[in-house]
């Protein structure tokens, strides 16, 4: 659904881009099984962004589906700087992303992460890192949180008693549980955005947004799938390669 490379052909009415740019893009796969795991994808112009000189094709691919999830869900909950946001599997590749595009805006992010990960997030700007192998983490944490942000499955029933009243909770995992004291409770899915894209690109290239993909070569697909599904990319965003 997201990848990176250079405009072979345009269509008719096509003003944005021209044969030889370099471009990223977030595009849902297209009737047929069209997909960005192939040498060439269709994609729409509208959910494309150049690629800045600054930005090379591996961390551009992995930018996409991770930067606009964060960002979209930052933009629902709608903090404001000193305010305290919850993110629970902050060292995953859309944690990390959303811990620093919240910390750039002075907002106060305690994230849950292995341990392993806790000093890597520190550096990322979280202000606290609690390690969710603790089965009490949630009793651990000051709470009275403004809002959450659950991208680790089966955390927001823990989430929600730390939320303050009237608080937001937003769930990238379809989970959101009811609301109840005036907390707004909802689920998120991820949409093409392509003003949003060109502004993460801008950010990943002048380093203000900092990745760190696995580039894999694309042969090793299906291998880099497996890896994924059993859990064992250890939260590293994988990007496939072609020569």
């Amino acid at each position: 659904m997201e990848g990176a490379g250079k405009v072979l052909a345009v269509g008719a009415g096509v003003t944005g881009f021209a044969v030889g740019d370099r471009v990223l893009a977030h595009e849902a796969p297209l009737p047929g099984g069209s997909g960005f795991w192939a040498e060439r994808v269709l994609i729409n112009e509208d959910h494309a962004a150049a690629c800045p000189p600054g930005l090379d094709a591996v961390h551009a691919a992995a930018l996409p589906v991770n930067g606009l999830t964060a960002l979209q869900a930052l933009e629902k909950l709608d903090l404001s700087k000193g305010q305290r946001l919850l993110i629970t599997n902050g060292g995953g590749a859309t944690g990390a992303l959303a811990i620093q595009l919240a910390a750039a805006k002075g907002i106060e992010v305690t994230a849950t992460a292995s341990a392993a990960a806790a000093e890597r997030l520190l550096d990322l700007g979280a202000m606290e890192v609690v390690d969710y192998h603790d089965p009490h983490w949630s009793v651990k944490v000051r709470g009275g949180f403004d809002a959450a942000l659950i991208i680790a499955t089966s955390t927001a029933d823990a989430a929600l008693p730390l939320v303050r009243d009237g608080g937001r909770l937003c769930s990238l995992t379809s989970d959101a549980p009811p609301e109840e004291r005036g907390i707004t409770s909802w689920d998120l899915y991820v949409e093409p955005n392509a003003t949003q894209l060109v502004q993460l690109a801008e950010q990943a290239a002048a380093g203000t947004l900092k990745l760190a993909p696995d580039p894999l070569p694309l042969s090793e697909g299906p291998a880099a799938f497996a890896r994924v599904v059993t859990g064992r990319a250890g939260g590293k965003k994988i990007v496939l390669t072609q020569a």
